[in-house]
C-alpha cells in the first residue's frame, strides 16, 4: 500500500502553440477530486519558466535549456517525495516532464519506464513534424537520443536504458514512418495498440510488468501515461486525439496491473487539455478513473 503525493506540474515547454492549455491539467484534475480519491497529500507545484515558440537554432527543439531547468527542479521534488517514503503522482503538463521524473530517479541507481501513450514520442529534432516540440521526442531524450541539453542532463544520460522501457498502447506506427521517426531499438519492450488488443490488455500489462520487473532488470519503474492513449470518443481534449484507443477500463486494468508490483515507484498523467473540454466530461472521466485505479493501492 501508498502514501500518495501529488507533485503539480504544469510545465507546457515542450508543447505546441496552440495546445498551452495543457497547464491547466493540474487545476483541473484536483478540482475534479483526485487527490481525495488517492488520500494524496499535495506536496507542492513546480512552477517552469517562460514557454518561448522559436526554435533554438543549434538544437532544433524549443525551449531546450529551460526543459533542462525544470527537469532539475522537478527532479528535486520528486526525489523529495520518494525520501519520505512516499509514492509521487505528478500531474502535467506536457509528456516532457517525464526527463524530471526519470532524472530523480537516474540519482538513486537504475529504474525503468513503462511509457503508456498513444504515440512513441521518439522523433530526432530534425524530423520532429511539431515545431520541435519535445512532447513529440521526450523518450527518445530520455533515453540518450538528442542534444546533450535534453539527453543528458547532469551528465546523467541516459535517464534510462533501452532494455528497460515498455513502450504501450501507442497507434501512431504509420505517421511515424511517414514522418521519418528513428525506429524504437530493438532492446525496447514494444507493445502497440494491436499488440495490446490481441493479447487481451490485462495479459499485455502483465507482460509489461514482467519484463520491467525480470532478474537481471531495473530496481523499479516510473508510470507514464499520455492521455491520448485514450480513445477520442472519450478523451477529446488532446492536441493528437485518434480513433482506437483505449476505453477508461483499458486504462483502469493496466494501471492496476502496473501498480500491484511492489517495485512501482512513482505515477505521471500528462496532456489532458481543459480548454479543449467546456464541459468537463473527459477530466472528470480522467480523475475517477485514475482515482479509483491507484486508490484501491492507498494507504487507509
Amino acid at each position: 500500500m501508498r502514501n500518495f503525493a501529488i507533485i503539480e506540474a504544469p510545465s507546457v515547454l515542450g508543447h505546441i502553440p496552440t495546445h498551452l492549455g495543457v497547464a491547466a491539467m493540474p487545476d483541473a484534475l484536483l478540482n475534479a477530486g483526485l487527490a481525495g480519491r488517492l488520500g494524496a497529500r499535495r506536496a507542492g507545484r513546480v512552477e517552469s519558466p517562460t514557454w518561448r515558440e522559436p526554435r533554438d537554432a543549434d538544437t532544433g527543439i524549443m525551449n531546450p535549456q529551460e526543459i533542462n531547468d525544470y527537469s532539475v527542479s522537478l527532479a528535486d521534488a520528486v526525489g523529495g517525495v520518494i525520501d519520505q517514503d512516499e509514492f509521487p503522482v505528478v500531474i502535467g503538463g506536457d509528456c516532457s516532464i517525464v526527463l524530471g521524473a526519470m532524472l530523480a530517479l537516474r540519482r538513486r541507481g537504475r529504474y525503468g519506464l513503462l511509457y503508456i501513450d498513444g504515440h512513441t514520442d521518439f522523433y530526432q529534432p530534425e524530423a520532429n513534424p511539431i515545431l520541435g516540440a519535445a512532447s513529440a521526442s521526450d523518450l527518445a531524450f530520455a533515453t540518450g537520443r538528442g542534444p546533450a541539453v535534453v539527453a543528458d542532463i547532469e551528465g546523467r544520460g541516459p535517464l534510462v536504458r533501452d532494455e528497460d522501457v515498455v513502450a504501450f498502447g501507442y497507434r501512431d506506427g504509420a505517421t511515424q514512418n511517414y514522418n521519418r521517426s528513428q525506429l524504437l531499438p530493438p532492446d525496447m519492450l514494444a507493445l502497440d495498440r494491436h499488440a495490446v488488443r490481441v493479447l487481451g490488455t490485462e495479459t499485455a500489462a502483465e507482460e509489461a510488468v514482467a519484463h520491467l520487473t525480470r532478474d537481471d532488470g531495473p530496481d523499479g519503474y516510473w508510470i507514464h501515461v499520455d492521455v491520448d492513449v485514450l480513445d477520442q470518443s472519450i478523451m477529446w481534449a488532446v492536441d493528437a486525439p485518434q480513433p482506437d484507443g483505449f476505453s477508461w477500463e483499458d486504462l483502469a486494468t493496466v494501471l492496476r496491473v502496473a501498480m500491484s508490483s511492489p517495485r512501482a515507484i512513482g505515477f505521471e498523467i500528462t496532456i489532458y487539455n481543459p480548454d479543449m473540454d467546456p464541459g468537463g466530461l473527459s477530466g472528470r472521466g480522467l480523475a475517477a478513473t485514475v482515482g479509483k485505479a491507484l486508490g484501491q493501492f492507498a494507504k487507509q
